[in-house]
């Protein structure tokens, strides 16, 4: 009998930096870990400040989400890691652009330090399509 759970691999995304995956799947249900402003062909943080580093960490997070069988339209939770609190509104800007309309409900806490000196990490709860 299985047990439900399918650990996810993600091409179009950064690979685990750690003993951990990317995303598992529990029947109907996705859990990512967080995902940096990393690029997935280098490893290094894309350069540009929050902004940018939010924008691609939700672009890491559609990747991982899309090879689950999922998409950003069914998250249904999502928390944000910042390295600063006055970074709020401008991480928030860029993530209203990837969560329009029925955002999902959402954390957001300061943190005192992010892997690779990161200023941003988002990790996401969605429904798996069906």
């Amino acid at each position: 009998m299985s047990s439900g759970k399918q650990v996810i691999t993600a091409a179009m995304a950064p690979k685990a930096i750690g003993p951990y995956s990317v995303a598992v799947r529990f029947n109907d249900l996705v859990f990512t870990a967080g995902q940096l402003g990393m690029d997935a062909n280098t490893g290094n943080l894309v350069s540009g400040g929050i902004e940018a580093e939010t924008r691609q960490a939700l672009k890491n997070l559609k990747s991982v989400l899309e090879a689950a069988g999922s998409s950003l339209e069914l998250v249904l939770k999502t928390t944000v890691f910042l390295r600063d609190m006055e970074d709020f509104t401008r991480m928030n800007n860029v993530y209203a652009e990837f969560f329009n309309a029925d955002p999902p409900a959402r954390s957001a806490v300061q943190v005192a330090a992010l892997p690779k000196s990161a200023t941003v990490e988002i990790e996401a709860i969605a429904a798996v399509r069906m």
